[in-house]
């Protein structure tokens, strides 16, 4: 647990600090993205196929800032930095190294308790090896749409009045 509040604590810090190439639209649609996409897959992977969890198995509101306040800032941070005009050998590269760090964090968070917070059913760290990068691109495809929502709704009239 001192791992997760932690990180909480550090990875929302630098998202506040380091991230400013989004507007407050952008980060809360992030945010929430985020949030529902984890509980989403994790209603799956942990709840009914008890692949892995936080904290303990099933429902507890120790686990609740895993959900909310750990992976939306990390996020942030991941496409803060994205090299979208890049090539597309340098995005992979990017994607690779977020994924070497995501790994090391998970191998981190397995520290037993009090220190760590994330338990292994049967879930093991090649399956978040293949994952993680999936996730990642969904993510990236989550923000190209809302900048293309933005695009299509900036200057336009809303209750008369042009945001």
């Amino acid at each position: 647990m001192v791992i997760l509040f932690g990180s909480v604590i550090i990875f929302n810090f630098l998202a506040f600090k380091l991230v400013k190439r989004f507007s407050g639209n952008m980060i809360l649609h992030i945010w929430i993205f985020t949030c529902f996409f984890q509980v989403f897959f994790d209603i799956f992977i942990d709840l009914k196929y008890h692949g892995y969890w936080f904290v303990t198995p099933g429902i507890d509101w120790s686990a609740f800032p895993g959900y909310t306040l750990l992976i939306p800032p990390v996020n942030l941070l991941f496409l803060n930095w994205f090299p979208f005009k890049a090539s597309l050998v340098k995005r992979i590269a990017y994607i690779a190294v977020w994924e070497v760090v995501l790994l090391g964090y998970e191998y981190i968070t397995l520290i037993p308790e009090p220190w760590g917070f994330f338990h292994y059913g049967w879930w093991s760290m090649w399956h978040s090896a293949l994952v993680n990068p999936l996730l990642l691109l969904i993510l990236l495809g989550y923000y190209k749409l809302v900048c293309m929502l933005e695009a299509k709704v900036k200057h336009k009239p809303i209750n008369g009045q042009i945001i």
